[in-house]
């Protein structure tokens, strides 16, 4: 029975390898799921045989083969590796056009606001020299106020006083 087992293994193997050969020779694409489908495997053989899960993971990686346009060798990996630099590209460009949306927004947004009379005044650095200039003069005024109050408090204390000595006297 457990040459029976064996020999059953050998075979399954063997067509394994055949599958790798057949793809790699015609150009087909090789993964994991293929190679299994095409020998009659299931998947989980392959797993459980390590060095065909190599085999398969390194035909991935072999060239193709040519390609009649430009002549030269075009592998899995490096169609791999172009399409993870156009999907990095293609994240980039989406950030920058977001980015662009968002200042464009902001300019029509404020031009819109400027021309509707709602926004700041186009003077503004006049208008801050302006309230700095009324800061100023209020801080003075406020300072003359409460000195003209103490002198009236003064003149109020010797009318008082004025008054009381007059009404001792009568």
């Amino acid at each position: 029975m457990r040459d029976g087992r064996q020999a059953d293994t050998d075979r399954r193997r063997q067509r394994v390898a055949n599958a790798i050969k057949k793809a790699t020779k015609d150009g087909t694409p090789i993964s994991v799921s293929g190679i299994a489908r095409q020998a009659g495997v299931d998947r989980t053989f392959l797993y459980r045989h390590r060095d065909l899960l190599a085999l398969v993971h390194a035909a991935e990686l072999e060239p193709a083969g040519q390609d009649p346009a430009t002549g030269s060798p075009v592998s899995r990996a490096s169609l791999q590796a172009d399409l993870a630099n156009a999907q990095a590209r293609n994240t980039r460009l989406t950030a920058r056009v977001q980015q662009l949306e968002k200042r464009l927004s902001q300019a029509l947004g404020e031009q819109a606001w400027q021309e509707s009379g709602l926004g700041a005044p186009a003077d503004l650095d006049a208008l801050q020299q302006q309230i700095t200039r009324l800061e100023q003069q209020n801080i003075q005024l406020t300072a003359a106020l409460e000195e003209t109050r103490a002198d009236l408090d003064a003149a109020r204390a010797a009318n008082r006083d004025l008054t009381r000595t007059l009404n001792q006297r009568s």
